[in-house]
């Protein structure tokens, strides 16, 4: 049985993946299941709320452009849905991020879409980040005070 908790990890990581490198981890599972679409890729807007001081007072910030799709794989008699939400405009990256959905959900496909497609993004993702804060913290300024004699 796939455990669904972590489902919002895989989702985000898929979301947040760099198109062209998903599409190489993709490429890498060989044969993939048919997917029909419940919901072709399709563009819209939707609004980006935040919060004053990150802990304050909400507020609509603005929008944001996003894909969604939906795809849908047989799993025997069952029928498994996919969700795939990205930031930007990108329909291949919608379905594609969908199709991984649903075959982590799929007993059978879980254990090698982990091993093969998210992990490898989660781990870029990581590097990515600290090389980042290696960068800023190289540009760091530290600034004192000094206390004036008089």
């Amino acid at each position: 049985m796939v455990d669904l908790t972590a489902r919002p990890v895989w989702m985000a990581t898929l979301a947040q993946a760099e198109p062209t490198e998903l599409a190489e981890h993709l490429a890498t599972l060989g044969e993939l299941p048919d997917h029909t679409f419940l919901r072709s890729p399709e563009m819209g807007l939707t609004m980006v709320r935040g919060r004053a001081g990150g802990t304050g007072q909400v507020f609509n910030l603005g929008e944001m452009t996003l894909t969604r799709c939906v795809v849908q794989i047989e799993a025997g008699a069952e029928k498994i849905a996919g969700f795939g939400y990205v930031a930007g405009r990108d329909r291949v990256h919608a379905t594609q991020a969908a199709l991984c959905d649903a075959l982590m959900q799929h007993p059978a496909w879980y254990e090698t879409v982990q091993n093969t497609v998210i992990q490898p993004l989660q781990a870029s993702a990581e590097q990515q980040q600290t090389q980042q804060q290696r960068q800023t913290a190289a540009t760091q300024v530290n600034f004192f005070t000094m206390q004036r004699g008089e």
